[in-house]
């Protein structure tokens, strides 16, 4: 008896959770719609950024317009969103601006220079002979 009543309640609290989420999400695509207007800046999907020209409702397309004078048509259901022209979408990071940053972290030909010393990468399929240091590190590993 106690086992059934357990259950009972599981489920219950299933269906209450199933059918809110389920008006949330209606309500959320409801107000998205009344958002797609003609001249909205959007974005689709797959991360393509456009202002939206016309919406067909008898074919469940839309035209958007990617660049000026760029006009592709796509299905409605690719309109993920509406872009507010003041909000940014990327995130900003400071980078600092040191010497550090500047070298690359392993230099691969480092020994590969002419006579001249400039650095000359091999061409495809040209063999580069092993350096000293390199010789010295397989040994120290195996």
């Amino acid at each position: 008896m106690d086992q059934s009543l357990f259950l009972i309640v599981i489920i219950v609290a299933f269906a209450a959770f199933m059918f809110y989420s389920s008006r949330k999400r209606k309500k959320q695509q409801a107000e998205l719609q009344t958002k797609m207007v003609p001249g909205s800046r959007v974005m689709l999907s797959f991360g393509l950024y456009g202002t939206l020209v016309s919406v067909d409702d008898d074919k469940v397309t839309a035209d958007v317009e990617i660049a000026p004078g760029t006009i592709v048509t796509v299905h409605r259901q690719t309109l993920s969103r509406v872009v507010d022209d003041n909000a940014s979408d990327v995130e900003t990071t400071v980078v600092a601006d040191d010497d550090t940053a500047a070298k690359p972290l392993l230099d691969l030909g480092a020994g590969d220079t002419r006579a001249d010393d400039r650095r000359v990468d091999p061409e495809f399929g040209e063999r580069v002979e092993p350096t000293d240091t390199d010789t010295a590190k397989r040994k120290t590993e195996d």
